[in-house]
């Protein structure tokens, strides 16, 4: 997976979940997507994703009077890394608890369950 990212706290995390669905955007621009779901003023997003630029999170574009700041890492891999390390902690190594506890926590509509079917198949074919 190459090079470990590091991990994002909860704030950081609702920041990069805008910056996944907007792309590169300002301070502002992150700010107004937030505001609807989070009570966070401007200078704390500010902050924020100046943490974030010094952890190497995000990437910050300084051409313009307006910073503009974009992930350095992929949605995708960042999950990967963020349930890899939560099956290590909680579930002893094991992909197959954690599936069964998210299963069973968790109703899956019948299109998840589609999917995580054709994904097991595939798998299976894959091992065999």
């Amino acid at each position: 997976m190459g090079d470990k990212i590091p991990r994002p706290t909860d704030a950081e995390l609702a920041i990069l979940n805008v910056l996944w669905l907007r792309g590169p955007s300002t301070v502002r621009e992150v700010h107004d997507a937030l505001s609807s779901t989070h009570d966070t003023g401007y200078t704390t997003v500010l902050k924020l994703l100046q943490i974030m630029t010094d952890k190497g999170l995000v990437d910050r574009d300084e051409s313009a009077r307006a910073h503009v700041y974009k992930t350095r890492y992929s949605e995708q891999r960042t999950q990967r890394q963020l349930l890899g390390d939560l099956i290590d902690r909680a579930f002893r190594g094991s992909p197959a608890q954690l599936v069964m506890q998210a299963l069973s926590a968790t109703r899956a509509s019948a299109e998840e369950l589609t999917a995580i079917r054709q994904l097991l198949e595939r798998m299976e074919g894959d091992a065999k």
